[in-house]
């Protein structure tokens, strides 16, 4: 029976071995970096892995909140019965610890990418190799809209991981998930590319994520996804787990996307984005037809800001963006996402159609409210989720004041869960008044904590507030 079973064994072996090595030809790692055989003839990661893994870092972070005090702390009454001192003038603060991982990418520079998430307001952030060295490290930059931070450490000795080209991974590729799962120390896991360009996953944000299969959990935010050629191709940012573990759904940023976040957040400390001036909507068959349009995908311009980039290069309601440099635009949140990596100032070749032709603009991007997404003209993170324009004849109370008014609004997004309706209108943000959508971009991009809106609703006038 042990014969039957090592032979079996060294069968399945085989087989896997052929599979993996030529059911994809062409791919890079087969040519660059065979798979690896142990001493047994069984095929292993364990030799790449021991190259790899000394670049993925575990990254604690120390912050303080506020804590909220019970308002019968402040009743003279209530004080008095209990026998409690007066309660503190300024808010008592409480220190908690959170953990994820990151990647290190310079190795001569002590560069460690990480997600914002991970490193959002702490006030210490220690890096612990795999060696068990730990360092204090410096936040370089941090991009909320891209969930992407850079880091550093002074150190010696490190070990980093080269970019690969997340433009050529293909669904079926095999990848490596490694990272700091629930804090239990470095851990590795394997599967496939699941899915590419992933958006409306409810995250705030620019979107266009690898989905894979392998593990993520809690703790693996920040953390490397690998090919078989040891090459970092996405950064573990995210996973959809309704039993809050595991299920086979994991999302990272792409290794492109990346890039072009850190290289800004090296020079400039932020990401300097650039803004095309632009509201839009998807592509679909429907749309198509009524606009006498044949195209794959796309997205259609339904209004250009006065003023705009979009306005100087030519652009029209009604056009349908189909590329930007070259690069092919699957919808509107992958234009917003495509604008969006592009620095203030940058010219960019947009691809159109216009009535049935094909056409190609240039426009100079102008420098844009920082943060959320705001290429594809859905304004700031604030109001992710809601179609706004300015009033035009025939809209109610047109002439009788000015303001902006909610066209539609996705029912899952932020601003539809903070009460906001489709048919309102937005009057003022922290009572200043907005008579257009530019002016309502401008002082969202000035509103740094609560956000009041000023709401006419059929007759009635509300104050909406968001935090």
């Amino acid at each position: 029976m042990a014969k039957v079973v090592s032979r079996l064994g060294q069968t399945l072996a085989a087989i896997l071995v052929f599979s993996m090595t030529f059911a994809a030809p062409g791919m890079s790692q087969t040519a660059d970096r065979p798979l690896y055989l142990n001493e047994d003839g069984l095929p292993t990661l364990a030799p790449l892995l021991a190259e790899v893994t000394p670049a993925v870092v575990n990254i604690s972070v120390e912050s303080s909140r506020s804590v909220e005090m019970n308002p019968l702390f402040n009743d003279p009454f209530f004080r008095r019965f209990f026998d409690l001192q007066p309660p503190p003038q300024q808010p008592q603060r409480r220190q908690q610890m959170s953990a994820g991982s990151g990647v290190i990418i310079d190795a001569e520079k002590g560069y460690v990418l990480t997600n914002h998430h991970v490193v959002e307001n702490g006030d210490r952030i220690t890096v612990t190799l795999k060696d068990r060295r730990q360092f204090d490290a410096e936040l370089v930059g941090s991009d909320p809209g891209t969930d992407v931070a850079l880091v550093k450490i002074d150190a010696e000795n490190l070990t980093a991981l080269d970019l690969g080209d997340s433009d050529r991974l293909q669904v079926g590729d095999y990848v490596l998930a490694i990272g700091n799962p629930f804090g239990l120390g470095q851990t590795v896991t394997s599967g496939i590319v699941s899915a590419l360009g992933r958006s409306g996953l409810n995250i705030e944000g620019y979107e266009d994520f690898i989905q894979t299969d392998a593990s993520i959990n809690p703790g693996n935010s920040g953390g490397a996804l690998v090919t078989l050629d040891g090459r970092l191709v996405g950064v573990n940012t995210a996973i959809i787990a309704p039993s809050g573990g595991n299920v086979g759904i994991g999302f990272a940023v792409p290794a492109n996307m990346a890039k072009a976040v850190v290289d800004q957040l090296i020079e400039f400390g932020e990401v300097q984005r650039g803004l095309l001036g632009v509201t839009i909507q998807d592509f679909t068959p429907d749309l198509g037809q009524a606009l006498g349009i044949e195209a794959g995908a796309g997205a259609v311009v339904t209004q250009v800001e006065p003023d705009s980039a979009a306005e100087a290069a030519g652009l029209q309601p009604g056009d349908l963006i189909v590329s930007v440099d070259g690069r092919p635009v699957a919808g509107s949140a992958d234009l917003r996402s495509q604008i969006g990596l592009k620095r203030t100032g940058r010219s960019i070749e947009i691809g159109i159609i216009r009535n049935g032709e094909r056409q190609t603009v240039v426009a100079t991007l102008r420098r844009g409210p920082q943060g959320g997404p705001q290429a594809g003209g859905h304004g700031l993170e604030w109001l992710s989720g809601a179609d706004l324009r300015n009033l035009e004849p025939g809209d109610p109370l047109y002439g009788e004041m000015p303001g902006v008014l909610v066209v539609r609004l996705e029912s899952d997004s932020r601003a539809a869960r903070s009460g906001l309706e489709a048919g309102d209108i937005i009057l003022a943000v922290n009572r200043v008044p907005v008579a257009s959508v530019a002016e309502l971009r401008e002082q969202l991009a000035k509103v740094d904590r609560a956000l009041a809106l000023t709401i006419q609703r059929g007759s009635a006038r509300i104050f909406l507030i968001m935090r």
